[in-house]
Formats: structure tokens, sequence, C-alpha cells
């Protein structure tokens, strides 16, 4: 039986890892001889000087950097500041306009109030210049046989409701003898629905019940004195009567002054002569919650309606 034989293999993988490591250690000397060299030749050279040099100017460039950061975040904080104040400055603009417009009317106020003042010297309306009948009291014609009173019954109205009272007692007592009167609202509600369409019979009593009774009149209002004066006018304006309307208020609210003078033109108008039928007057009550526009349309009613106006200032 013939035996085989196994192949000498010389290069098998242990020689190859010996091999490999002696190449690899005789690798590691020459870089470890080469780079103790390179450092003695920059010892030698003065270059690790010139590293230092490079290692503090990154320093520097560092600390600029971070500067120019904090440079820059200040930068924007002082925009942010420069915005509030552009808008602090633009809010101070709109104000200052705003308070001049309330400057102008202000003083329109107060020439108009000069104006009322002298108007309220003149016209003396008390109870001492009522004892006899005169034709004129104030540049108001007091001669009439009736009286209608149309009241804004609003709430800016409601709260100077005393003043109200006690300027309609003054307005009865510079007319000391009348054959009737009438109360209503702006909306047209009667003070007294018992005598809706009639005349309330003018005596003291009655005028003091009817006195008392406004002081809790609650009727509704919308601060337009359309819808009493159509009731008004539609109920009482007869031609040959001699009849007075006397209008209280403090502001109009309406959209335009349109609808009150179309109603006084339709309603107070004498078909054959063209003239009013009944005196319009108006008295304001100027307070600080008061805007002109009760003013500008009663000024513009009582001059078509050979009326007067009067401005209350109400402290």
């Amino acid at each position: 039986m013939r035996r085989s034989r196994r192949d000498l293999q010389v290069f098998n993988l242990s020689f190859l890892d010996v091999v490999s490591c002696g190449f690899g250690a005789v690798i590691m000397l020459v870089l470890v001889s080469h780079t103790s060299d390179f450092r003695a030749d920059l010892d030698n050279s003065g270059a690790a000087d010139l590293l230092k040099s490079l290692f503090e100017s990154e320093t520097r460039v560092s600390d600029k950097a971070r500067q120019l950061e904090e440079l820059r975040q200040e930068l924007s904080a002082a925009r942010v500041r420069t915005n509030s104040l552009k808008d602090i400055q633009q809010q101070l603009q709109r104000k200052a306009a705003a308070d001049k417009t309330k400057i102008a009317q202000i003083s329109d106020d107060i020439r108009g109030l000069e104006l009322v003042q002298s108007s309220l010297d003149r016209a003396s309306i008390s109870l001492d210049t009522a004892n006899k009948r005169d034709n004129m009291s104030g540049g108001i014609p007091v001669d009439s046989d009736y009286v209608i009173f149309i009241i804004d019954t609003s709430g800016s109205m409601k709260q100077i409701w005393r003043r109200v009272i006690s300027v309609l007692r003054d307005v009865l007592d510079i007319h000391p003898r009348v054959k009737g009167f009438q109360v209503l609202s702006d909306n047209g509600a009667y003070l007294l629905p018992g005598y809706a369409k009639k005349w309330i019979t003018d005596t003291r009593s009655t005028r003091d019940n009817v006195l008392k009774l406004l002081t809790g009149w609650n009727a509704a209002s919308n601060s337009s004195p359309v819808e009493g004066l159509e009731a008004a006018l539609k109920t009482y304006a007869r031609s040959g009567k001699n009849i007075s309307i006397y209008i209280f208020g403090d502001d109009y609210t309406g959209s335009s002054y349109g609808p009150v003078l179309d109603t006084l033109d339709r309603l107070n108008r004498d078909r054959n002569t063209g003239k009013p039928l009944v005196k319009v007057h108006a008295i304001g009550f100027i307070t600080s919650l008061s805007t002109n526009r009760f003013g500008i349309l009663m000024r513009e009613v009582t001059k078509r309606n050979r009326g007067t106006f009067l401005a209350l200032p109400v402290r």
C-alpha cells in the first residue's frame, strides 16, 4: 500500500503574518525616525515661534468673531427699539391729530356757549317775568294758544332729567295762559295716553301733575324727533290755530338731517300760503357727551319754521 505525502507549503498563513508584522515594525521605525527629525528641524529653524503666532492669531480672530456677534445682537436689539419708538411716535401723532380735532370742536362749542349765554341773559325765562303775557321772550314768540313738547327720552337725557323738567317748567311759565298743551316723546309716545290726539287742559293742577309724571317717564327713544314731529303735525297742525312746538334734545343720531326737514316741509305747510302751520322751537342741552349734530339740525329746523333755537349748557 502506497503512503500519500503532504505537499510542503513554505508561504503559509503563519509565515505571512510574521513577515507582515516585520514590515509594519520597519515602517513604524521609519516614521518615528522622520517625525523626530522633523520636530528637531522645526526647533532648530524657529518654526515653533511661527506656530505659536498662528495659535495666538487664531485666538484673536475668535475673540473678534465673538465681539462681532455681540455687536450684531446689540444692533438687532437697537432695531427693535427703533421700531418700537416709531410705533410710539405714530401713536402720538394720531393722538395729536385727534386732540386737534377735539380742540376745534370745543372751540366751536365755546363760541356757541357764549352766544347761548347772551341769549339767556336776554331771555330771562323765569317766574318773575311771566306775570303777564308778552309776545316775545328772549327771541321766542310766546303768544301761542297751544304748546306741544317733543322730548328726547334717551339715556343721556335721563342723566340730566331734572334739568330737562326744570326747563320745561320754565317754558310753560313763559306761556302763562294757553288753551291746551301736550307732551310726546321723540318717538311719538304720549306722556298721557288718555289724552292722545287731544289737548291737555291748561290749569295749575294739570301742569303740576304733568311735571310729576315726567319724573318717572320711561318712553323709548332713538334720539331723533322725526316720529314725534310726524305724530304732532298730523294730529294738531291746522290752519288758523296758533301752535308752537318745542323740541328738547341733546343729540341727533339719525343718518342724515333730511328726514326731519322733509317731514316738516311735507306736514307743516299751509297749502294756500306755503307758510308753516306751526312755529317750531328747539332747546338743546349741551353736556360733555353731546355732539353738535342736534344744534346743526335744530338751527335749520327753527329757521325754516319761524322758530328759535336755544342751547343750554348743563354743568
